[in-house]
């Protein structure tokens, strides 16, 4: 099974944290924490910095590792490493996704639709708050 490798990041406003709608393939419309792979020769969270400005233009300050999150999808083995993040600037513009909402970190999951992938990290996430 091929295994693919990304960054994710829980980009965090106070209690709320941002998540983005998928605008295409096969999630398209579920909700994501946004990032994306990581190339060769390059870390987790330069990565992440790099997608989160492709995706949406922000420029984000990645403040700790959280996890990595495992997932096999019928056709690929899911690597994710996720970070909490704060932003250095608030001017979203939209690429790669429909939508994004900031929710708080305390929202009862099942009242999001997210990538099967992300429902673990939402758990870790607020595992972390209420730490």
């Amino acid at each position: 099974m091929k295994n693919i490798k990304v960054a994710a990041a829980i980009i965090k406003k106070g209690n709320d944290i941002l998540i983005a709608q998928r605008l295409k393939g096969e999630f398209a419309g579920q909700w994501e924490f946004p990032g994306g792979k990581i190339e060769e020769n390059e870390t987790a969270e330069q990565a992440l910095k790099r997608e989160i400005m492709e995706e949406m233009e922000l420029h984000i300050h990645v403040d700790e590792y959280l996890m990595t999150a495992e997932y096999d999808y019928a056709a690929f083995h899911l690597s994710m490493d996720c970070f909490i993040c704060s932003l250095q600037d608030e001017n979203i513009q939209l690429h790669d996704h429909t939508a994004v909402q900031w929710i708080p970190m305390d929202i009862d999951i099942n009242k999001i639709n997210w990538v099967p992938a992300d429902v673990q990290v939402m758990h870790a996430v607020q595992s972390w708050h209420n730490r």
